[in-house]
């Protein structure tokens, strides 16, 4: 069974001695222009190596905050070169409009809770420096709120990691089919973010393009 093997090899490449760096080039591409999350790989390591779930983690956490700075700098630099045809391809154009007005509007708290979210984290690096949100603060609430997202996952495994890995040992399909509903859950909620708003919903909710 393909799914199986690829359990199995990645679960052996998990194991090598230079598992969390790979593990952390994967969430920097993440965090500005790569589509899929760094989560499936992280709980692969942390099941490989329970022991070392939160070092995992941590790795996750740096490169994906060390790439949202790359994210950053795409939105405040090279928006019209780069960043524009970026979050086409990434399908999160229509989200942008709201992204930024939430940005705007709510700062620090849209970055932190949004970004411990499924929702793409490179939606908000990249509205984030096409704002021009002060770069110090943009930076403290994406080490918050990614550490929120990878060390809940790393504690976990470091805790229950044993019962954890026998579970996903005897239900790899449904595990799988988990991980892909995260992954389109967090582009469902991006596409939410760019879809017509009610009247009655708030000003960003009808956001649809950027102020001329």
């Amino acid at each position: 069974m393909m799914l199986r093997r690829l359990y199995d090899w990645t679960m052996a490449k998990a194991g090598h001695r230079h598992a969390e760096w790979w593990l952390a080039l994967f969430a920097f591409m993440e965090a500005s222009f790569f589509p899929i999350p760094p989560h499936p790989l992280l709980g692969l390591m942390c099941l490989a190596q329970p022991r070392k779930a939160v070092r995992f983690a941590a790795f996750a956490t740096i490169g994906s905050v060390t790439g949202g700075m790359l994210g950053y700098a795409i939105g405040h630099f090279l928006y019209a070169s780069i960043g524009a045809q970026l979050l086409e391809v990434l399908h999160l154009a229509r989200s942008f409009p709201k992204a930024a007005c939430y940005l705007r509007e709510y700062g620090v708290e849209i970055i932190i809770i949004k970004g411990a979210t499924p929702i793409p984290f490179k939606l908000l690096t990249i509205t984030a420096g096409f704002i021009g949100m002060p770069f110090g603060t943009f930076l403290l609430a994406s080490l918050v709120s990614r550490s929120i997202s990878f060390m809940i996952v790393g504690v976990l495994f470091r805790l229950f990691g044993a019962p954890i890995k026998q579970f996903v040992d005897k239900y790899l399909g449904l595990v799988s089919i988990g991980f892909v509903v995260l992954v389109i859950a967090g582009f469902v909620a991006a596409a939410m973010l760019g879809g017509s708003g009610a009247a009655s919903q708030k000003h960003c909710d009808m956001v649809t393009s950027l102020p001329g």
